[in-house]
């Protein structure tokens, strides 16, 4: 049965011969989710005496890493979109330099108490990483932070018909099926590459662990041949926007955190606004803005905000809607809304929907099916005030079992590194 970490304690045991830990990320600034949480792990293994290496497929020109007396390895690459195109398609499937690097830096890290942990590996480093990691592959963990290792899109969506996909990776059905949101040559591309990171990986190799997290994407790992028992789930770390509850039963206002782009689906959002007639506030930035900006000038855009910004532009909110059109891994705001008492609208295409149903702290809708969307809208607005604030206080007392914090779900990380290096 898939070990499941979600629920552990904060304290952690066995990993009193973990040495050092090596992570690894395309980025070494905070320009997504997985460089993001990368960086904060390796502040708490910092916080915790741990060794940190940190091998980056860029300049690694980050200061707050010499700060924490970090030792940086860093490849000096730029993502595959800034490349030319034969370069991008040729080294995004293989870059023979970036596993020679690889192997050169586990060379000289490695020891019996060395622990490595991939992040995210598409943008910069290429499949060919995994075949220099395979020597050590049984202190190596792998994050899923998305379905790259999955599937060729990395989201199991089909783009071109606007679903969830039920195919198996690399299966003949697959291979024939255009699901790119570029074009069917495109996703020839991204199946060739998983092709390789698939021999390269060798998913039956005793890897450490493979991390979900969440316990609906383990299903998806198994499909593309992933053991059972290499996959762990522990959730993502979660903090509120604020630290006192919202109190959203005094408010009339939708707000939305995150990219506005068709997939995220902002538009649905915004036409269903329109036609309940409600208040909406846009926090990010995105593809569609100037096409809001210009089709509905009653939208409030407020742009791209740092996270200690986000507190006070949710503070006047009766609830956030995420209403995303592809499978959502996680969905990291959903349980940052609801730890601050913010009812959360989610589209049934996030992980997170049926959690959020259980605890009562908000309502899942069907984001293809504006009849449905519509109806929960209306259903936030017309509740009356009793029922908003329970709503509210639910999720400001309990949201927190939505994910883990940034110090338990550091604790869960290095109780396996302990394991693993104990084995």
């Amino acid at each position: 049965m898939t070990e499941v970490m979600a629920s552990m304690p904060s304290r952690y045991a066995g990993d009193q011969r973990v040495e050092r830990v090596v992570v690894f990320n395309d980025h070494s600034s905070r320009n997504g989710g997985a460089a993001i949480l990368a960086l904060l792990l390796i502040r708490k293994l910092r916080e915790r005496g741990l060794a940190v290496s940190f091998v980056t497929g860029d300049a690694g020109e980050n200061p707050e890493l010499a700060d924490l007396g970090v030792d940086v390895i860093a490849y000096g690459g730029s993502d595959l979109l800034r490349r030319s195109k034969g370069k991008a398609l040729a080294r995004g499937l293989h870059d023979a330099a970036a596993e020679d690097f690889v192997a050169r830096a586990v060379s000289r890290l490695d020891g019996p108490g060395t622990v490595y942990h991939m992040h995210n590996w598409s943008q910069i480093f290429s499949p060919s990483v995994f075949r220099a990691l395979r020597k050590v592959a049984d202190r190596v963990f792998l994050h899923a932070h998305d379905n790259f290792l999955a599937c060729p899109n990395g989201m199991y969506m089909n783009y071109r018909r606007g679903h969830s996909c039920p195919l198996v990776p690399l299966g003949a059905a697959c291979w024939m099926t255009n699901c790119d949101k570029r074009n069917y040559g495109h996703k020839l591309w991204r199946a060739a590459r998983h092709a390789v990171l698939f021999r390269h990986i060798d998913r039956q190799a005793p890897w450490a662990g493979v991390i979900a997290i969440h316990e609906q994407q383990v299903e998806k790992l198994r499909r593309a041949g992933y053991p059972e028992g290499l996959l762990r789930v522990v959730r993502n770390p979660a903090d509120p926007y604020t630290t006192t509850r919202v109190e959203a039963e005094e408010n009339d206002l939708l707000v939305y955190v995150g990219r506005l782009e068709r997939d995220k689906g902002v538009m649905d959002l915004v036409e269903a606004a329109a036609r309940t007639g409600q208040r909406l506030r846009l926090i990010g930035v995105g593809d569609l803005h100037d096409r809001i900006e210009r089709d509905h000038p009653t939208v409030e855009l407020a742009g791209w905000q740092p996270a200690d910004r986000i507190g006070a532009l949710v503070a006047d909110a009766r609830a956030l809607v995420m209403p995303s059109r592809h499978p959502e891994t996680f969905g990291l705001v959903i349980a940052e809304a609801a730890q601050c008492g913010l009812p959360v609208l989610v589209s049934n295409q996030t992980a997170l929907a049926a959690d959020v149903e259980r605890l009562g702290c908000g309502l899942a809708f069907d984001v293809f099916d504006p009849a449905d969307f519509d109806a929960k809208l209306s259903r936030i607005r017309d509740m009356n005030s009793e029922e908003i604030a329970g709503m509210s206080r639910r999720g400001f007392s309990e949201g927190s079992l939505l994910s883990t914090t940034p110090d338990s779900w550091a604790d869960m990380l290095v109780a396996l590194y302990g394991a693993a290096v104990a084995r």
